[in-house]
Order: structure tokens, then C-alpha cells, then sequence
């Protein structure tokens, strides 16, 4: 008989959370709280992160395994490579748009999303703060692709991407690990396993060993900045 593990629900108004090492094997660690920034800051701090469908009680996880990336080992196909030189890349001059267009194409293709209204707007306080960034993908002057997440220290929690050109989405992933290396960075955690990101040279490690990482770099003092003269650039010049 599977034994049942009791799922913590998060007091309303104080901002802690269990030790993210006591998620359940799926990697549920707690539920309920609300998407304030302060709390999400807090939660990221600990490598915890909220996902859930759009409707339901508020879901926070800290799964095992964890997939990061380091930014000097993305792999760039030839094919991707030849795309790269027809895209610029900018760095967060349409935060919000890029919320909202990771949103949207997920209800597009029939998905279920836990970018909701509330945490349109908790992401676009913490992008006001200077932790939430956009990584943005132009095509002919036209937005096509991009990702949006938190800059904590030498870490980069990515949170979502969309593309509605091919190979846009992996523009601006190439332009994150960019942006990142140049600011001293350390990794990107891309939180859950998948196959495309792995293909991209991501890799998982335990949970105990990014928590130990997450405890190294989250206060590393970093430039923080984005908005330098790297801002708008074409990517056909990319070394890594």
C-alpha cells in the first residue's frame, strides 16, 4: 500500500515554506498561499516554484531530479545556427508582452497554463524591482519569440517561452545563456526534465545537489544590470 504523505498548506499572510528536501516523490512540497511577489521571491530563493492549472489551489514544487543548464554548454546546431543570423535579440523592452504571449500560445495549443492575470502582475512588480527579465526574439521588427524568468544572484530561474517563428524560442534561450555569461551567471535552472531542453545540453541533477548550489550563488553578487549596450543584437556572431 503507497503510503500518504500530508501536503503543508502555506499560511495566508506569512511567507515561508516546508524544507523544499520534503516534497513528496512527485516533487509536491505545498499548496495554497497566494502569487505576491515578496512570496515568490522567497520561494525561488529556497528553489521552490509555483506551477498549477489556472483555476486550481496555488501548487509549490521542488522536484528530483532538476534540470539546469550551464550557459557555456548550450549546443547549437547547424541548422540553429543558420537561423540565429536572420534574428536580433533584445533584453526586456516588452516584459509583460512576453508573459502574455507564453500565455496565450499555451491556450492556442490546447494546454493548460499556470500563468494567470495574478501572476502576470506579481512578475511585473518583481520586474519592476529589477529580479524578473525577458529575453526577446524580433524578426523583421516583429516580436516572434522570447522567455521570461528570475535573475537571483548566479542563478536564472527560467519560467516559460513561446515562439510563433521557427527556432525563435531557442534565439532567445541562446541569447539568455549570452546575456547570463557575460553577467558573471552561474546556471539556468529549467526546472522539470524534458527532452527538448536536454537537447539543448541542459542536464538533471538531484535535488539535494541544486539545492547546494541554489545556497551557493543565490546572494552571489552579480551584474545585476541588463539594460547595457548588449540590449538589441544580432546573434549570427554568438560565441559561447
Amino acid at each position: 500500500m503507497a503510503t500518504k504523505i500530508l501536503i503543508p498548506k502555506l499560511h495566508p499572510h506569512e511567507h515561508t515554506f516546508p524544507d523544499p528536501r520534503c516534497a513528496s516523490e512527485e516533487g509536491l512540497l505545498a499548496w495554497g498561499g497566494d502569487l505576491n511577489s515578496d512570496r515568490l521571491l522567497r520561494a525561488y530563493e529556497q528553489g521552490i516554484f509555483p506551477w498549477f492549472n489556472e483555476g486550481d489551489p496555488v501548487l509549490w514544487w521542488s522536484p528530483d531530479p532538476r534540470l539546469i543548464l550551464y550557459p557555456s554548454a548550450i549546443k547549437i546546431s547547424k541548422s540553429l545556427t543558420k537561423s540565429l543570423k536572420h534574428f536580433e535579440i533584445r533584453y526586456d523592452t516588452c516584459f509583460e508582452t512576453v508573459m502574455r504571449q507564453c500565455w496565450q500560445t499555451r491556450l492556442q495549443k490546447g494546454q493548460n497554463s499556470w500563468i494567470s492575470e495574478a501572476l502576470i502582475e506579481a512578475f511585473c512588480d518583481l520586474h519592476v524591482k529589477g529580479f524578473a527579465h525577458s529575453v526577446e526574439t524580433f524578426f523583421e521588427g516583429a516580436l516572434v519569440g522570447g522567455l521570461y524568468g528570475l535573475h537571483l544572484g548566479g542563478m536564472f530561474c527560467g519560467e516559460s517561452m513561446f515562439s510563433t517563428r521557427r527556432d525563435a524560442s531557442k534565439a532567445a534561450l541562446v541569447g539568455l545563456c549570452r546575456k547570463i555569461d557575460a553577467l558573471g551567471g552561474d546556471f539556468i535552472d529549467c526546472q522539470l526534465p524534458t527532452d527538448h531542453l536536454k537537447s539543448l545540453g541542459a542536464i538533471e541533477i538531484s535535488r539535494e545537489t541544486f539545492l547546494g548550489f541554489v545556497r551557493e550563488t543565490v546572494n552571489k553578487k552579480t551584474i545585476q544590470a541588463w539594460n547595457n549596450p548588449v540590449s538589441s543584437e544580432p546573434l549570427e556572431a554568438l560565441k559561447l
